[in-house]
């Protein structure tokens, strides 16, 4: 039987960018965004504040786009501070790029697996979705939810007890499935 997992972000993750101010290298998303027109032209900025000091800092979202050439729902988004356009633009590849920042996903997400009734089972296979890009160790994942070290979760995959479609090491924000047989 096919059990599913799901890794879900518990909150917004921390922005790894230098403060000017102390030298901390993590930011806080505020949830905020500040929005400013010059003539026909709109800069938007997500407002992220540094996790030691408290000081302010601007992410750009727009930068001298043209009002017509901006969605209204988009601006109606930004004017209302929507937590969930933040969650939605930290993850964009654009918005990271065009900042030089990196999301750290430590301590905000959570992993899913619907009870413990699979533990056992001598054979389990299991599809991993991400509600989110959050990149994760599938050794940890995996080791999180069978209750296993990750130690043991190698020995496993190096004696062939451990099998996937995909390469199990490194990092992934993308869906998988594995089998354990035990």
């Amino acid at each position: 039987m096919l059990k599913s997992w799901v890794v879900v972000p518990t909150c917004l993750p921390l922005v790894r960018r230098r403060c000017h101010t102390c030298a901390s290298e993590r930011f806080r998303p505020s949830r905020k965004f500040r929005v400013n027109a010059h003539h026909k032209l709109l800069d938007a900025w997500l407002l992220v504040l540094c996790t030691a000091c408290g000081e302010t800092e601007k992410l750009t979202v727009l930068e001298r786009v043209n009002v017509r050439a901006v969605r209204p729902e988009l601006l109606d988004r930004l004017h209302g501070n929507d937590p969930g356009l933040a969650a939605e633009l930290l993850q964009d590849p654009v918005v990271q790029r065009r900042n030089r920042i990196a999301l750290d996903w430590d301590s905000a997400w959570r992993l899913d697996t619907g009870g413990s009734d699979h533990l056992d089972h001598e054979v389990l296979d299991v599809s991993v979705r991400f509600a989110a890009r959050i990149p994760v160790r599938p050794v940890r994942l995996i080791a999180e939810g069978c209750g296993l070290s990750r130690a043991e979760v190698e020995r496993l995959l190096m004696e062939g007890k451990l099998v996937s479609a995909i390469r199990l090491s490194g990092r992934l924000s993308g869906d998988f499935t594995f089998t354990l047989k035990r």
